[in-house]
């Protein structure tokens, strides 16, 4: 095993867990908070210290219900009492662990289990707290430390959320139960995860009645077998006397032959450390899977979400589209303003006939100031145009919040963003249309006169004023002369009838499509200006990306590689 390589390749995988916020309340997500918490933990209190500390002693945390004897065990190997025992349930409130002196230091300042703080022992009865207590014995050989972890039924959660920590955490982890608890739900909860976690496992009956014992044993190495933990070691305690907080001593020499056994021999400690390594490593195949597959439920929701906005906004895009070419623009001020400007002759005298060719004539004609109703109806129309797409920007932001609010995590979203400053435009977004429509209008005013080319047979007569002809193309594509549009008699032609005979129908269907394309992207860049709003809430409400998952992946891999 490259150490080197796998510390970096375990260091990032942690890296990546940190990057998991499952922040949406969706089904499956409580259980993938605690897995990832689970893996984060064991990563840190395990498996890290285990990679980077070769050589230490073998680390065996007894865990079991209450008054299963855990206490009481740890006593007995010890040959003293190092862990409280009695009728008070929960008795130990804060971990023991014993070791032999010369491994105090390592078990105090060690890499090991780094969010807890350490005590040194003896302990009073009463410690609480997420202290580890570190008591140095003799009588343990320098392979071999034990840790009396809290009861995981305790009815104090902290208790249970300590042994799942500790048991995480363990080389050998020695489940201790009795023979009226053997067949509680949780016994077998915390079987099964530790086995799915990697971890070495013995286990304990205790209390086994005098008679009844054989059945009761058969019955549990039965469930051991349905609960696929049927392969672990097995030993069993008879109901016997407890004197001084400590079993009989041939009641556990079968235990301490088997503990001695592996810890002391620096060969078979080795393998047991190595075993239960690979077996957690082993464990991260399916259990970061599970959490990355936790991850992309949640970027599936923010895509939802996101795609709610894109719908919106291309909704409102495409319903402006349709506004600006069947005419419903141009009704009120900018119609009042055209029909002014093409019924009084204005449109006329912007088309002038060429009587001379001298060079004053010339001169003269392009010294031509744009008459006040050209003016007024260029800022008409823009003022139309600008009014349709805030108003159209408008009723998107609406649809957008109706639509997250009536999505399942809509609302999570929402209690972590004000709905008022999404529910409406942005505040600059006037600022920026006006723009958008006065920079179109140049843009038109530019194609009638680069792109413009008249027919040579009206050439030859006439001479046009671009910005003038820009309006009645602006007018045309708008919609003017359908049948939604009411033409007074005797106004003008069609815009497009007059913009036919100028340039001939191939380039007035080049300009035209121009200038359409053009309005079109600049609307739909100001929609997506908007629409960014909403991505920036969900990355305020911290719901992960697409990404996240795929650094998770890719850390298990490279993990399987280092391997």
């Amino acid at each position: 095993m490259r150490r080197g390589e796998l510390t970096r390749a375990l260091d990032l995988l942690r890296d990546s867990l940190d990057a998991v916020d499952l922040v949406l309340d969706i089904p499956g997500v409580e259980a993938a908070r605690e897995a990832r918490l689970e893996l984060h933990n064991q990563l840190d209190d395990y498996v890290l210290p285990r990679v980077q500390a070769a050589g230490t002693p073998l680390l065996v945390v007894l865990g079991g219900s209450t008054g299963a004897g855990k206490s009481t065990l740890v006593n007995t190997l010890v040959g003293s009492r190092v862990s409280a025992t009695g009728v008070l349930r929960p008795t130990t409130s804060s971990p023991i662990l014993v070791c032999h002196p010369d491994h105090t230091d390592w078990f105090m300042e060690g890499p090991m289990l780094p969010g807890m703080g350490r005590v040194r022992g003896p302990a009073p009865d009463a410690i609480a707290g997420d202290q580890l207590v570190v008591i140095a014995s003799d009588t343990l050989p320098p392979g071999l430390a034990l840790l009396d972890s809290p009861d995981f039924d305790s009815v104090f959660e902290d208790h249970y959320e300590f042994a799942t920590k500790l048991m995480a955490a363990a080389d050998l982890w020695l489940c201790v139960t009795t023979a009226a608890r053997y067949a509680d739900a949780q016994v077998w909860q915390m079987l099964e995860r530790a086995r799915d976690n990697g971890a070495t496992i013995g286990v304990v009956l205790s209390r086994v009645p005098q008679g009844a014992g054989a059945e009761v044993v058969e019955h549990f190495n039965a469930m051991l077998g349905e609960h696929e933990v049927g392969d672990t070691r097995r030993f069993t305690i008879p109901e016997t006397r407890i004197e001084d907080s400590r079993l009989p001593e041939e009641s556990i020499e079968d235990i301490r032959a088997w503990l001695l056994g592996v810890a002391g021999d620096v060969e078979d400690r080795e393998i047991v450390v190595e075993d239960t390594l690979a077996a957690v490593l082993d464990s991260f195949r399916t259990r970061v899977p599970e959490i990355a597959a936790q991850v992309e439920a949640q970027v599936e929701q923010r895509a939802e979400l996101g795609r709610l906005v894109e719908s919106s906004y291309g909704t409102a895009l495409a319903e402006l589209d349709e506004a600006t070419r069947n005419g419903s623009l141009l009704r009120g001020e900018v119609l009042a303003r055209w029909q002014d400007f093409a019924g009084t002759g204005d449109l006329m005298r912007a088309l002038h006939v060429r009587r001379s060719r001298s060079p004053f004539a010339r001169k003269s004609s392009r010294r031509r100031t744009a008459p006040s109703r050209v003016r007024a109806l260029k800022a008409a129309l823009r003022a139309g145009l600008e009014s349709l797409i805030l108003s159209s920007a408008e009723h998107a932001a609406e649809q957008v919040l109706a639509s997250w609010r009536a999505h399942p995590v809509g609302d999570q979203v929402m209690a972590k963003v004000p709905a008022a400053a999404l529910g409406t435009a942005s505040p600059e977004l006037s600022r920026r249309v006006t723009r958008a429509v006065s920079s179109w209008q140049d843009h038109v005013q530019e194609l009638v006169r680069t792109e413009g080319v008249t027919k040579r047979s009206v050439a030859k007569l006439v001479s046009f004023d671009p910005e003038a002809l820009a309006l009645v193309l602006m007018i045309g594509l708008l919609g003017y002369g359908t049948s939604e549009v009411s033409v007074e008699s005797g106004n003008s032609a069609v815009p497009q009838r007059l913009l036919r005979a100028l340039f001939g129908a191939e380039s007035l269907r080049g300009m035209g499509a121009k200038a359409r394309a053009d309005l079109r992207s600049r609307i739909g860049m100001l929609f997506d200006e908007e629409a960014i709003r909403f991505g920036q809430a969900l990355d305020s409400a911290g719901i992960p990306d697409e990404t996240v998952p795929v650094r998770l992946r890719q850390a298990a891999h490279h993990l399987e590689v280092a391997r």
